[in-house]
């Protein structure tokens, strides 16, 4: 962040851009992301003391930090205007006034072993008023430009001195006019009050602990008249009141609870008090992609973006395999490529990226959540072919439950007697170029290529933008029509959409995001017609696959029991157990199904639109809605026509896929 003398943040505020900045001696930083009528101040987020003053002091830096508001700061972060101080309150109370500022006295102790000089009182002073100077210009900035201004002034407060009433949130009114300004004040309390913290109880009070008698409001309401100051203490749950160690788990729940209810506030505030009545809460919040946040996406994109799970998982010998499967029956032996990192140092440089540098803390905890993800796949590619493998397996894709047994069990029923499909007579180099020629047609710019090597008829290399067909492969004309909505339509567009935005985490894959891409390519198929009950009876089989994988851990039972029981051919038998068996147990296969369902559950309630940025997840589905609002994700560029625009669906089909909708089925 850029130094600036006084006069230099005045020009930055004057000029009107968005910019941050710290003062040249320090004392505090400024940021404006996006101008809204709402400043958030932490002017007791400081710990800092001078030298010449620390050696004075009586007090150790522990003591002190204990009376002083750490992490508020970080509370604050995730909005467009914060001002926050960085020197103690005990080298000078930016919440006392000029002449009172440097206290001889606080919390029942004596501060001073020495007496600050005048020399050093005239410099402490001074950054007390330069702090002023800079928020008398912010809040005259944000009435010109809106005609009123709410401001944040945030603190946090021992609990352990008040009673056990004491709240978790305490608003100080005393020198508000509760007439005018009742409304927003109480729209506060109710976003505070339906803050969720784990393990912990959440209230919200007036004037209990404080009420609200400090000097940032007091100089605020002498200089300016359509300028609301909040002053709000925050109970010190996230962290422990003697040691200040930190509960992180809280402090991340209740910064993005103070992000609800502060941009929540702010535009019930814009709405009720300023020129802009339609004000939404997400106009409040920040728009653009700050340094820090770019620096780790670069860094983890950087890291990441060649490990694609299945080059090391999918076996490198299958046709070999299978015919030596075919003469012999016995179980075949598989060869993998070798994994070409080093696991170890991967993981160190995961969890060295300054993820908590990110001021957001929702974008932070899906980056947090996007490292988990990768240290565990890590895990999983370095134990394939061994026993550990299928362990890993479970921890990083889960296994089927009762659910998906059920509906798998449905459909095999209501399949159990089905015609046969026409006669796969369109070969690989055929379906190559029709693929080839509707990728065109649909302006995606991509390879379509033929492999010998592949496990599934086809996948799409993400890295190489290339859409590869298993060059063994037979199909009818349904199921390359499938192929193209699926792969194409789905897969190739996520690809292709996410190579478009500005963080290349959409590249990267979210946590969970192969049960929902995969989920919305079956989906696509369904709405293109294209679906068969035929190939919902194969995703059928994959859950049920999964299931004996898990049950027997042997190859051969798992074939011949697909053989025996469900009535397939030897040659499927193969594919489904090669599935399921490779690396040593692969339980990934049952979340086709379970994403099918999701994927039109979520359909049929809103769009989908969002989903196709990047290779998403239903989880994140609201923080992306959120972000593509803040313009920080582009719109997708490539959308499948029929999300929007489906066809009639086979009767039958379409009454299968809506049975396996429900919550709960009895096992048929």
């Amino acid at each position: 962040m850029p130094t600036r003398p006084e006069q230099g943040l005045l020009d930055l505020i004057d000029r009107g851009d968005p910019f941050s900045a710290t003062s040249d001696d320090g004392s505090m930083s400024l940021q404006v992301d996006t101008w809204i009528p709402c400043i958030c101040a932490a002017i007791h987020d400081g710990h800092r003391m001078r030298d010449d003053l620390s050696s004075r002091c009586l007090l150790t830096p522990e003591e002190r930090l204990r009376e002083e508001d750490p992490h508020t700061g970080g509370l604050v972060s995730s909005m467009p205007i914060t001002l926050v101080a960085h020197d103690s309150r005990y080298e000078y109370d930016l919440n006392r006034p000029l002449a009172q500022c440097v206290s001889k006295k606080a919390w029942g102790r004596m501060v001073w072993r020495k007496q600050p000089t005048q020399r050093q009182h005239t410099r402490s002073r001074a950054r007390h008023s330069s702090f002023y100077a800079v928020l008398d210009a912010l809040v005259a900035a944000v009435e010109k430009r809106f005609g009123a201004c709410l401001v944040m002034d945030v603190h946090s407060y021992n609990m352990g001195r008040q009673d056990a009433s004491a709240p978790t949130f305490n608003l100080g009114t005393s020198q508000i006019d509760m007439d005018r300004w009742g409304g927003v004040i109480n729209r506060l309390s109710s976003s505070l009050g339906s803050m969720e913290l784990p393990g912990l109880p959440v209230s919200v009070k007036k004037d209990t602990v404080f009420q609200g008698r400090g000097y940032l409001i007091a100089h605020i309401n002498a200089r300016f008249t359509d300028t609301l100051v909040i002053p709000t203490e925050v109970g010190k749950v996230f962290m422990d009141e003697e040691t200040c160690e930190t509960y992180p788990l809280v402090l991340e729940a209740l910064a993005t609870g103070f992000k609800y209810a502060a941009s929540d506030t702010a535009a019930y505030f814009s709405r009720k008090h300023t020129r802009r009545a339609r004000t939404r809460r997400l106009d409040m919040l920040s728009s653009g992609i700050d340094d820090n946040l770019r620096d780790v996406d670069i860094a983890l994109y950087k890291l990441a973006q060649n490990l694609e799970t299945l080059m090391y998982v999918s076996p490198v010998n299958t046709p070999a395999a299978r015919r030596a499967y075919e003469r012999n029956g016995r179980t075949p032996q598989f060869i993998y490529k070798p994994l070409d990192l080093d696991p170890y140092r991967f993981r160190a440089m995961l969890y060295r990226l300054p993820v908590e540098s990110i001021a957001d803390p929702e974008i932070q905890r899906l980056y947090h959540a996007v490292i988990d993800s990768l240290a565990g796949r890590i895990d999983l590619l370095t134990s394939v072919d061994s026993e550990r493998f299928v362990y890993n397996s479970l921890r990083h894709y889960g296994e089927p439950d009762e659910q998906d047994i059920a509906n798998a069990k449905f459909i095999l029923h209501a399949t159990a007697h089905l015609e046969p499909e026409p006669e796969a007579t369109i070969t690989a180099p055929v379906a190559q170029q029709i693929l080839k020629a509707q990728a065109e047609a649909w302006g995606m710019e991509c390879r379509v290529e033929r492999s010998r090597r592949l496990v599934a008829k086809a996948l799409v290399d993400n890295y190489r933008r290339t859409l590869v067909i298993n060059s063994d492969a037979m199909f009818t004309e349904t199921q390359v029509q499938a192929l193209a909505h699926h792969e194409l339509g789905v897969h190739m567009a996520t690809t292709l959409n996410a190579r478009k935005q500005p963080l290349r985490i959409f590249s990267l894959g979210m946590p969970l995001n192969t049960l929902t891409q995969e989920g919305l390519a079956i989906l696509a198929e369904f709405l293109s017609g294209n679906l068969t009950l035929d190939r919902l009876r194969g995703l059928a089989l994959r859950v049920v696959a999964v299931k004996l994988m898990l049950r027997f851990h042997d190859f051969n039972q798992t074939a011949h029991t697909l053989i025996e029981e469900y009535g397939i051919s030897v040659a499927d038998a193969f594919n489904l157990s090669v599935r399921v068996h490779r690396g040593g147990g692969f339980s990934k296969d049952y979340l086709y199904l379970r994403g099918l369902r999701e994927a039109y559950a979520c359909w049929t309630t809103r769009s989908l639109e969002t989903l196709l940025v990047g290779k998403t997840s239903l989880t994140w589905h609201s923080l992306i809605d959120e972000l593509r609002a803040r313009d920080v994700v582009k719109q997708p560029s490539f959308v499948p026509k029929v999300f929007t625009e489906p066809v009639e669906p086979d009767p039958v089909v379409a009454f299968v896929v809506q049975s396996i909708q429900a919550t709960r089925r009895s096992v048929l």
